[in-house]
């Protein structure tokens, strides 16, 4: 599992107080761009501007089980649930103050960013993404 925590800013608050829910979809972004570039171990920005190739989302499922608030470290636990040929599910669990705050499922696909198609996972790559299966 790769786990992230995110300081919940004054930025991501809505007039209400807490996280505004578009922002969490920014940080699930980020958190996909941290996993490739510290858990797989490969920059993404290198991935993307050199290779060509992104992770684009293609699904998202995503819970809400409690507000965040600023100054939140929302800690972001992401695992591989399934590798098909070219797309990536990924399970994401929130934790905040001991609690769950949002849970998400995210089908991301390996892609051309040239012709924004999808590509076959190499096996190399597949192999480090192997390393964050759950059991």
């Amino acid at each position: 599992m790769f786990v992230k925590e995110k300081l919940i800013r004054f930025q991501h608050c809505d007039p209400a107080g807490i996280v505004f829910f578009p922002h969490y979809f920014v940080l699930l972004q980020e958190l996909i761009e941290d996993w490739f570039t510290e858990g797989i171990g490969q920059s993404y920005a290198e991935f993307v501007k050199q290779q060509g190739m992104g992770l684009p989302m293609v699904k998202v499922e995503c819970e809400f089980l409690a507000p965040n608030s600023i100054g939140d470290i929302l800690a972001l636990n992401l695992s591989v649930r399934r590798i098909g040929n070219s797309s990536i599910v990924l399970s994401v669990r929130g934790i905040a103050r001991g609690a769950d705050s949002l849970r998400a499922t995210l089908t991301v696909v390996h892609a051309s960013l040239r012709d924004l198609r999808p590509v076959r996972v190499p096996d190399g790559l597949r192999s480090a993404i192997e390393r964050f299966m759950r059991p």
